[in-house]
């Protein structure tokens, strides 16, 4: 059963937004050479922007995330160079994580190849194209903060139909 016109389809938008991911990111790793870092490995070194320094509670707290699990992360993290930890100056009890100079030249490669991957594939597309995607961006950018702000509060699992 298809949705009507004009009426957003969550199942269409969902199939359109993990390809386009996907093969955004192959796009970009292929043409940069990158290595192959897991979204969850990425994940953190997102959570830690250039010049940024968490602990590991804090960066468990920010991406939803027990734990352990960033325990191990950023243990294998470390061993890849993708980041530092060090004793906190403050409280040497604690440990501060930051990404390592080697992740943030990674992630700015990325970035960058991204952008002129898009901007080339945009540049292809009709101009009512180009204009109903810069319309839609706000709206994107909203939705993407919805869906964070329902991660952070533990309400992803919303029931079936469920309409706010």
């Amino acid at each position: 059963m298809s949705a009507r016109p004009g009426r957003l389809d969550a199942a269409r938008l969902s199939g359109v937004i993990s390809p386009l991911r996907r093969g955004l990111l192959r796009a970009a790793r292929t043409a940069e050479q990158l290595p192959e870092i897991p979204d969850a490995q990425v994940e953190v070194l997102r959570a830690l922007p250039v010049g940024a320094v968490r602990s590991p509670a804090e960066i468990a707290e920010e991406l939803s995330l027990s734990r352990p699990t960033v325990s191990n992360l950023l243990r294998t993290m470390e061993a890849a160079d993708l980041i530092v930890r060090e004793p906190d100056p403050v409280d040497r009890r604690r440990v501060a994580v930051r990404a390592s100079t080697r992740a943030a030249t990674l992630l700015r490669r990325f970035d960058e190849a991204s952008e002129r991957l898009l901007a080339a594939a945009m540049s292809s597309l009709p101009e009512a194209d180009r204009t109903a995607l810069a319309a839609a961006l706000p709206s994107l950018e909203r939705l993407r903060d919805e869906i964070q702000a329902h991660a952070r509060a533990g309400r992803v699992r919303l029931q079936a139909g469920e309409q706010r």
